[in-house]
């Protein structure tokens, strides 16, 4: 398995509990919290955008405390 080149959020102080994204040899896109980086999610480019796109809509908002 090839390194993945992993970029942090531009959102994300020093410290912890960032957001790192990577682009797999596959064109697939991985995401993981630093504070945890074993756990790694996959989605494709679309679907990344769909999900951004509703998240600034305020699609999620009711999730929020």
């Amino acid at each position: 398995m090839s390194t993945l080149a992993w970029q942090k959020s531009s959102y994300c102080a020093e410290g912890n509990s960032c957001l790192n994204l990577a682009v797999a040899p596959d064109r697939t896109i991985r995401l993981r919290e630093s504070e945890d980086p074993d756990i790694t999610l996959t989605t494709t480019p679309a679907r990344l955008g769909t999900f951004i796109r509703a998240a600034k809509a305020g699609a999620f908002d009711h999730l929020a405390p």
